[in-house]
């Protein structure tokens, strides 16, 4: 993710996902919409300090309160870095809830129907998942 180490200053800011652990609700690239401060709850993306590297942002799911923390999980299950290796994240580090997410168009997409199809899946919000958080607790 970048804005690597900023605080935000706005209560709405532009970050950029780097790295597959949110596959495939968010792809390398994606342009996320995120509302700092906002109240959260569990199912929704986030963005929060890395526990271990607090100049870092990660951007994950919040599964549950657990040990007064936020329990995060990537939606890509082969891909590492959250609460398994972490643990439970305190909520100081957590910034802020993704609303939405800009998905850049492609070098490949050239031909008129690449571009429509990209026209018409490009912005989308991201949505509090109740279903996948309890299916991600479940591992």
């Amino acid at each position: 993710m970048s804005e690597r180490g900023r605080e935000p200053t706005a209560p709405f800011g532009v970050a950029e996902v780097s790295g597959p652990s949110m596959y495939p609700t968010l792809r390398q690239g994606d342009q996320l919409l995120v509302h700092y401060g906002a109240r959260v709850r569990p199912g929704d993306v986030a963005v929060l300090r890395h526990p271990l590297q607090q100049d870092l942002l990660i951007v994950k799911r919040l599964v549950e309160r657990r040990g007064g923390g936020w329990w995060v999980l990537g939606d890509n299950p082969g891909a590492e870095g959250d609460s398994r290796v972490f643990g439970a994240v305190p909520p100081e580090l957590l910034l802020g809830r993704v609303c939405g997410r800009f998905r850049p168009r492609g070098p490949d997409q050239r031909s008129v129907l690449a571009v429509a199809s990209w026209a018409l899946t490009a912005v989308r919000p991201v949505l509090c998942d109740r279903s996948v958080s309890r299916r991600l607790r479940a591992r």
